[in-house]
This record gives structure tokens, sequence and C-alpha cells, in this order.
């Protein structure tokens, strides 16, 4: 018999990680399909459906735990950006004013050439000095002059992709800047208050950073080349990564978290997509020695790559989940070069190996089984120009993975230059950008030697005069395939790409065994908008290869015609300040006889709406 309600109600917990029960009479638990309304309704139900609620209790106690975490974590965001630095370092003994110059200069050669300056602000703020017997007069003031032009920035390189401009924070966020604190009149930037906060550590002046992204990507998506055959896919994507930077004398020690997942989806999880609560980057620096050359760093741990224009080395911003690798790292950077050399072990699934279900809610481990390393080398001398020259070999024993038994040196360079053109006031009223990049590849795959290569090129023409700077752009690219399957191996290895920047937004297609004609044209109806259309023609390098999708995993079978199909992408964005832009694109992806014939489905079509918050 169920017992009378009384005027006081207790409440029961049913099973661990259950809601709670009450003996309220107005309480009631939903289990399944069944209501329970008292502990003996509860006997009465059958043990598997307890052991659904079970289940689906314990889904939602993963759910209210990320919640829970997730608004813990802004919370404390805000909590500190309510706090001035100050207020951290009241207790501490007063630190040095920051000084525009260092009090110490290796010697008078080291010293760079000031130029000459009517400037007598200084002069004018300067107390006068003492002198013996009656005190002379004060010397004549010089006459006010008009304050210096600022220099003009320097022109910038169009990206791989049309991107808002997000201020301070950086691609790789251990290299955002600043630095701008230190102008007094410089535009307030949200979060900037946790950025390079001063404290004192054993007498030695220690700054910390902490900040963010919070990222969203509502996706659509209809017959992209995945595996499993042509499907319908409409998905949420959201991940959040945070990082603190802490500098002490030579020394510097970064930790960034990321936790990225997919819901909502309509099948599978992807490698790209789902990585759960692990530590993205995280290593020491050790700036060992400063010279002639430049500044000397070691690093060891975990981090992300990123090399010229990203067409062989990129985090690959666009994923969910971010590739990082661990190991070894040696940067040397001077005042026009930067040189790096390293040897690292990709870690997430991001990078195309390691077993997915490994990293999804576990902790990611670094895979020993692969090795990728090398030099890159950059120099920007040379009025409007960078070079980039590198080498890359990538070595693998693993067999489970799309790339088993793998040993390969790149090697290449890269040229991009810009070319304005002025007016009779020395205005620049357009600008030429040329981008050419090329490298080949020698060594071994499966026991079959490699010969294979790639280039690339891409002009463009921006007018600077209209407000829309329209820029109008071609692009070539050629990434070889195999002639004779009996003989060489001739397939170029991408590695480790930004394809999602340069052969389509629909990322059907890597830049293997490819041939890619494209125009783009890019325009800037206000300061905070940019619409980008581009149009792509593909089709196979050579017709005893197959096609490679984005993940480089075979598709079709050789000999079926070359054409892959023709793709179209519009996109844009609204950036409305360094902190927060929202993005939206539609590409179409119209399939040739090459995948008419050998994988079959109807056209490709993808839409996304994508929002960025960085703190």
């Amino acid at each position: 018999m169920r017992s009378q309600a009384s005027n006081t109600c207790r409440t029961v917990p049913i099973m661990t990680l259950s809601p709670a029960f009450s003996t309220c009479p107005v309480k009631r638990l939903y289990v399944g399909s069944a209501v329970v309304d008292s502990i003996s309704d509860w006997r009465e139900i059958s043990a598997q459906e307890q052991r659904d609620s079970f289940l689906l209790d314990l889904e939602r106690s993963r759910i209210v735990k990320f919640s829970f975490w997730s608004a813990l974590g802004a919370a404390g965001v805000l909590f500190v950006l309510a706090l001035s630095p100050s207020l951290f370092a009241e207790d501490l003994p007063p630190l040095p004013p920051v000084e525009a110059e260092p009090a110490v200069k290796a010697s008078p050669e080291d010293e760079p050439e000031q130029p000459p300056t009517d400037d007598v602000s200084e002069a004018q703020d300067r107390e006068p000095a003492e002198t013996e017997g009656p005190v002379a007069a004060p010397a004549q003031t010089a006459p006010p002059t008009a304050p210096k032009k600022k220099k003009p920035a320097p022109l910038p390189f169009p990206g791989p992709k049309t991107l808002p401009a997000t201020g301070p924070y950086k691609v790789l966020f251990f290299q955002n800047d600043f630095s701008y604190k230190k102008d007094p009149d410089h535009d307030y930037v949200f979060g900037e208050e946790l950025k390079d906060m001063p404290f004192e550590l054993f007498g030695y002046p220690l700054t910390v950073s902490t900040g963010g992204e919070v990222r969203h990507r509502f996706m659509n998506e209809d017959n992209r080349l995945r595996p499993g055959g042509p499907l319908h896919a409409e998905y949420n994507l959201w991940r959040w990564r945070h990082y603190v930077d802490g500098k002490l004398g030579n020394f510097r020690v970064y930790a960034e978290m990321l936790t990225a997942d997919a819901f909502d989806t309509d099948g599978p999880d992807q490698p790209i997509d789902v990585n759960r609560w692990d530590l993205q980057n995280l290593f020491i620096d050790w700036m060992f020695w400063e010279g002639e050359l430049g500044r000397h760093t070691f690093r060891y741990g975990r981090e992300e790559l990123l090399f010229g224009r990203q067409r062989l080395v990129s985090p690959l911003d666009w994923a969910n989940v971010r590739r990082n690798f661990q190991g070894y790292h040696y940067l040397l950077k001077g005042d026009n070069f930067a040189f790096d050399g390293f040897a690292v072990n990709p870690v997430n699934t991001a990078t195309g190996f390691g077993p997915f279900f490994d990293h999804d809610s576990g902790h990611d481990r670094p895979d020993h089984n692969v090795w990728f390393g090398g030099t890159h080398y950059t120099y920007s001398g040379w009025k409007n120009t960078i070079v980039d020259a590198y080498w890359f070999v990538l070595d693998t024993n693993k067999q489970a993975t799309a790339k088993p038994d793998v040993h390969r040196h790149t090697f290449g360079s890269r040229w991009s230059h810009l070319e304005p053109i002025t007016d009779s006031a020395g205005t620049d009223v357009r600008v030429w950008d040329y981008d050419v990049e090329a490298g080949v590849q020698a060594g071994a795959d499966k026991s079959r030697d490699v010969i294979a290569g790639f280039a690339t090129a891409i002009v463009g023409h921006t007018w600077k005069k209209p407000t829309w700077t329209p820029r109008v752009s071609g692009l070539f690219y050629y990434g070889s395939g195999t002639v004779d399957a009996a003989g060489s191996n001739n397939t170029f290895n991408v590695l480790f790409p930004l394809a999602h920047a340069y052969w389509a937004l629909s990322d059907n297609l890597s830049g293997q065994n490819l041939f890619d004609y494209s125009v783009q044209f890019d325009m800037k109806p206000t300061k905070k908008t940019a619409i980008t259309s581009a149009v792509h023609w593909f089709q196979l390098a050579s017709d005893q290869d197959t096609a490679y999708n984005v993940a480089g995993v075979p598709v079709g079978k050789p000999g079926n015609g070359k054409q892959l199909g023709t793709a179209l992408d519009l996109y844009g964005y609204y950036y409305f300040n360094p902190n927060f832009d929202i993005q939206l694109g539609y590409s179409w992806f119209w399939y040739g006889e090459y995948i008419e014939r050998t994988a079959p489905r109807d056209d490709a079509t993808q839409f996304y709406v994508q929002t960025s918050l960085r703190y």
C-alpha cells in the first residue's frame, strides 16, 4: 500500500547517478514509458526498464557534468576579467617600470641607427641639471613641430582562405601578440586584462597570459565522398580551447586544453570532429642563446605545427579537432628570417593516424610508430617578398592506417611577392600578388620507389581605391599520380595540409593525383564584411591512378576517365571585432564521369554557419 502523504517531503535516491525521487504525492519520476509515484511502484518496474533508465540517466549525467564544467570555466573567466592584474600583485614588491629600450645594450655596434628627429618632448620633460653658482637662465625652447607621420603598414599577403581579421589572436594561440597594450591610446580588446599580467617569482619578473576560444558550427551536407557511400548529414560541432602561458626569464611553459564534440549527428562521429577534454598543446621553451643571428630556442612537448601557406603542414583549424604533434623543436628567429628544425610524433587522430576510439574520450598519446620531421626556413628581408625552403620527412611502419609503410622525403620551396601600383601621389591604388610553390618527393612506399611532386601558382590583382577593394585571382595546382602501377609510386603525398582552403570547401578531394584550375573573386562591401566566390575544375593527373578523398583514401578504380567534376564555393563573414565573428558558406560539387562510373551519387552540396568567440 502506498504511504499517505505528510507535511514533510523526503527525497530518496533511486539508484546511482539517477535523479532523486521525492515521496511527495505531486512528484513523479518518469522511467521509460512508465510513471513512478512511489518506491513501491519503482520496485514493480521491470529490471530491463531499470537498466534503460540507468543508461538514460547516465547519459544525462554526462551532459550535466559537461555543462557544469563549461559553465564553471566561463564563470571563472568572467570573474577574473572583473579583476585587474594589480589586484593579484598588490602584495608583491613593486616591479620596475617597463622601458621602451633595454637598460643595457650589448655594444654600440649592436644598436640600430636611429633616424634624426625634431621631437623635443623628451627634452621638455627633463628637469634642469644642477649648476654651481647662480641658476642659469632657462634655455630657449625649440618651436613645436608637426607630429611625425606614422610609417605605413606593410602590405598584407593574401592568406590561403579569406578569413576575418582577429587582431592579436593568431592561428596558433601560442603566437598571440598583445604588445599593443604598451600604447596608452590602443583600442580595447575584450580579455586583454588577462594577457601579459605582471607578477614576480623569486625576485624574477613573471608574465602570465590566459584566454581561449569557443566555436560552434552547424553543418548540412549531401553526397560527399565519405566512406560508406552517399548520405545526407546534418549535425552541430562545438569546441572550446583554453590556454595558460607563463614566461619567466628565458623559460616559458604553455598549456592549452581542447574539448571538441558533435551532437545531433545523423551518422557516426568522425575523427576530426570529436576529442573530449584533452591537452592540445603542452610544451616548455628554453631560450638558451641570443646573438647576432637572433634568438635560439629549444622546445619540447606537444604542439601544433604550421609552415608557410599551410599547403603541407597545418593545424587544420577548419576541423573541430586540430592536429597536434609531440617531440623536439629547435627555433631560430632573426630580424628577417626564421629557421625551424623538428622531430615529432603525431598525437591525435586529426593527423590521420591512430584508431578513433582511442581518442574520442581517452587521453591522447603520441604514436611512436610514426615520425615526422625536417627543417623549414623563411626569409623576408626583400621588400614585399617572402621565400620559403624546406625539407620534410615522413616515416611510418604502422600498417593499420591509410598511409602504411611510408618513408618519404619532401624537398620544396615557395616564393611569394606583392607588386603595388601607385598613382602620382605615391598612393597604392592596385596590387598584384604572386605565390608560387613546388616540391619533389623521393623515398619508398611498401618497398616501391617513390618519385613524385607537386606545383602550384596563384596570381591575383586587388583594386584598393574602390570601396569594396575587389580582388580577382587565378590558381593552378598539380599533384602527381602514378603512371604505371607495376613501376614506381608517383602519387604525391600531401602530408598534413589545409585541404579545405585549396581544393574546394566541400572537402571531397585531396591534392593527390590532381589537376585543379580555379578562379576566385573577393570583395569587402564594408570594413567588417567580406564575400568570396570560387570555381574549381578538377581532373585526375593520371588515369592510371585513382582519385583520393580529403583523408587520402583511394576512391574508385583507374581507367574510368579523368574528369572529377566542378565545384562552386560561396562564403563570407561578418567581423564584429577581434573577439567575435560569424561565417557562413554554401558549396556545390557537380561530379564528373570518373565519380559517376566508380562511386555514383547525386551531386554534392554543403551549407554551414559558424560563430567564433575569442577571449
